[in-house]
């Protein structure tokens, strides 16, 4: 008797290594995959310009890792609703700070190491997580934050499959002008919902997203699709698999995703040097605690 529909998945034809270097941009869940690459030691940027949600905004993030161009003074932006920080269109608001010297130290800094990493590394992975966007009426861009500013400031707009692919195609040109050229692509579609627009408008979302994700992974041979929003949504599609709230994957279901993409994008060799990897950071993580007479590790 099956209580569930699994996603059947066939090897990766971009596999990874688990001593390579890997780049990854995208939604919150490119921050808690990179996590755990991280946690274990891997040798893995995560979210220079912090989190970033559309195929606009992650291709102005891949051009600028290939310029290296500095952010400058003109680019800065005060924040609305008194937030009085300073960030830029670009950023995520994680990177706001108090004065304008402050957010270009910290940016630039983040931005010069994450570019001599993008012209070394060897495979990118993006996490999609929604076909809306924000575009700046007066400077005519999309915005990767709209910075509590004025909603007057912007308007609302859903790329198309189409629109989107050709930003994916700006990713992928910007990865081979890069000095190590033409660098191994996965892309996900993040299991994260967004349900400002109900239901169906987050699948109209999603479903353009996955649509440019197949154009680009059939037309380039080192392109790849891994189903993490298939995933949630099928295997997973309890609600004890969700946070509370009921729009973001339980740390349970961030584990079992990772499980499935290890087993997917390695042989079985690299599999289990994670595993042992995986082991040898639970054991890190254990600390002595003192009681009379000695200490002992729990």
């Amino acid at each position: 008797m099956k209580l569930q529909t699994p996603v059947e998945l066939e090897k990766s034809r971009t596999m990874l290594r688990p001593d390579e270097k890997i780049l990854m941009l995208g939604s919150c869940f490119a921050d808690n995959i990179g996590k755990k690459m991280k946690d274990i030691g891997m040798d893995v940027c995560v979210n220079p310009f912090g989190t970033l949600y559309n195929p606009a905004s992650l291709s102005h993030a891949a051009g600028r890792l290939r310029e290296g161009k500095p952010f400058e003074a003109s680019e800065c932006r005060m924040m609305g609703s008194g937030a009085d920080m300073v960030c830029s269109f670009s950023h995520h608001t994680s990177f706001a700070r108090p004065t304008e010297r402050d957010f270009l130290d910290n940016a630039n800094a983040s931005l010069a190491e994450a570019s001599l990493f993008f012209h070394d590394c060897t495979a990118v992975i993006i996490t999609l997580g929604t076909s809306w966007c924000y575009r700046h009426t007066e400077e005519e861009r999309i915005v990767s934050n709209c910075l509590k500013r004025n909603a007057g400031e912007f308007c609302r707009l859903r790329l198309t499959a189409g629109e989107s692919a050709g930003y994916l195609e700006k990713i992928i040109a910007a990865a081979a002008g890069s000095r190590n050229g033409v660098k191994k692509i996965i892309f996900t579609v993040s299991p994260i919902r967004h349900l400002r627009d109900g239901a169906h408008g987050n699948q109209l979302s999603k479903s353009a997203l996955l649509l440019a994700v197949d154009e680009i992974c059939a037309k380039y041979g080192f392109c790849d699709y891994f189903p993490a929003y298939e995933i949630m949504m099928d295997e997973l599609r309890d609600y004890r698999f969700y946070a509370e709230d009921m729009l973001h994957p339980s740390q349970q279901a961030i584990d079992y995703i990772w499980e499935r993409f290890c087993d997917w994008a390695m042989t079985d060799t690299d599999r289990q040097t994670v595993k042992n990897m995986e082991r040898k950071y639970r054991q890190s993580c254990h600390r002595p605690i003192l009681h009379t007479g000695g200490s002992r590790q729990i």
